[in-house]
């Protein structure tokens, strides 16, 4: 059973960086996709960052120089380093992952439960 556990949600002021992590378990996959989506209140869920097996990388243009995706342990933990918050970036963000290589933030199998951002002034 796969399993991804967000933290590291929080609440900051504008300008300010959080690091979000992700534990994934029961996953054993040697080609996957895995990322980060955000959903902010009344607005559509959208792909924030992807990173594939092979080390790939893709960004929303909205995060696009302000945020970093990596991976460690073997690919069993993903983070994504937020620097430079905007209000905008307020939402609640989601880990996923998929056995494929990313497409462009097309659909993912597995879904964490989320974690919260909130950026004020």
């Amino acid at each position: 059973q796969v399993q991804l556990v967000e933290s590291g949600g929080d609440s900051v002021e504008i300008g300010g960086s959080l690091r979000l992590s992700c534990v994934v378990s029961g996953y054993t996959y040697s080609k996957h996709c895995m990322g980060w989506f955000r959903q902010a209140p009344g607005k559509e869920r959208e792909g924030v960052a992807e990173i594939d097996s092979d080390g790939n990388m893709n960004y929303a243009d909205s995060v696009n120089g302000r945020f970093t995706i990596s991976k460690a342990n073997g690919g069993n933990t993903l983070y994504l380093q937020m620097n430079n918050l905007k209000p905008e970036d307020t939402a609640t963000y989601y880990c996923v992952s998929d056995h494929k290589y990313c497409e462009g933030f097309a659909e993912f199998r597995y879904w964490g439960q989320g974690t919260q951002v909130t950026v004020s002034s």
